[in-house]
């Protein structure tokens, strides 16, 4: 920065002031700014830059799997609003891996980031870690919620499950229900959610028995547990609701590995619904009969959240009880039930 103050023939401070709001600057200066960027080719470094103000413009972001078009969507959304807003959106991937989590942590708080937007993997012994991040920094929590009280932005489980159980009671057998490993809250709540939803029907609830590994292979454990159920004799009845879209896609292929017809129409021998809409769950085949998470949606009302809590600038404390919002899920209905 003291050498591009040199070579432009300006003060350090009046540079800064241009880089960090150009139109503070009067348009002459900022002409000549301008113009020297161009000649010289010189640009500041960014996290240097916002190491040294006591509040930076980057928002971080952490999400379990970087190649899932779930959490792919919901950055897209964030990284578009915060640029509009002025701010740079940093991503990290936890990979499903609680040490990589933990890792991603203390990289934003060495970032001096404004805030940050978490879906956190649910490991108990990184509550602290992130409950430490949060007493320092704003953040809101996406997919899951950390706990109780924390800030949230995600899917109304209980909505979303009283739909299509709904559905599947009205239109075939009343659905036995596939879960997904425990890897964060959303396992234990959808199970939940499954359960009451019965209940509320007065069904009788069927919760299928799977491994309790922490595992984010979701499309290789509904193959695995499918296979397993077809081959000792089938499923408790003819229709099949998994945690998610993605545990649905291997029980899917597990069917058709075994020569089991998927689908609502009086020929077929099994139905599979699963929850999310996954981007691809239309072209599975056949297409899968879900619930619709608003992924858009989640990305704004989670991003806004963030610079509400942002804005408050220390008036309120970060670790005060944090508000939720849950958004209805929309039935799709398609051929696999």
């Amino acid at each position: 920065m003291e050498d591009f103050s040199e070579f432009v023939g300006l003060s350090r401070p009046t540079v800064s002031k241009y880089f960090n709001d150009p139109a503070s600057v009067r348009t002459k200066t900022r002409n000549l700014i301008e113009a020297a960027l161009k000649e010289s080719g010189f640009r500041p470094n960014i996290f240097a830059v916002n190491l040294n103000r006591r509040r930076s413009n980057i928002i971080g972001i952490i999400i379990p799997n970087s190649t899932d078009p779930f959490y792919m969507a919901l950055t897209r959304r964030v990284e578009l609003i915060a640029n509009a807003s002025g701010f740079l959106a940093f991503i990290l991937s936890s990979d499903g891996n609680p040490e990589l989590e933990e890792r991603a942590i203390e990289t934003l708080k060495s970032m001096n980031v404004a805030g940050a937007i978490i879906a956190p993997l649910g490991v108990q012994s990184h509550q602290k870690t992130l409950l430490t991040l949060a007493a320092t920094i704003p953040l809101v929590f996406v997919d899951s919620p950390l706990d109780d009280t924390s800030t949230f932005v995600g899917t109304n489980n209980s909505q979303s499950f009283q739909l299509i159980i709904d559905y599947l009671c009205r239109s075939g057998e009343p659905p036995c229900y596939l879960g997904m490993p425990p890897v964060n809250t959303n396992a234990r709540t959808r199970n939940t959610a499954y359960e009451e939803a019965m209940r509320q029907l007065a069904m009788t609830p069927v919760v299928l028995p799977i491994s309790e590994q922490v595992d984010w292979d979701f499309e290789r454990i509904g193959f695995q547990e499918t296979l397993r159920w077809i081959d000792s004799g089938g499923f408790p009845t003819k229709t099949v609701l998994c945690a998610n879209d993605r545990v649905a896609f291997g029980a899917i292929a597990a069917a058709y590995q075994r020569g089991i017809k998927v689908g609502r129409s009086a020929d077929c021998d099994l139905r599979i619904a699963g929850h999310d809409d996954h981007p691809l769950s239309r072209y599975a085949c056949p297409p899968i009969t879900t619930v619709a998470q608003n992924y858009n949606e989640i990305g704004r009302l989670a991003t806004e959240l963030l610079f509400q809590k942002i804005d408050l600038d220390g008036e309120s404390p970060p670790t005060s009880q944090g508000q939720r919002l849950l958004l209805n899920a929309e039935l799709i209905l398609r051929n696999s039930a």
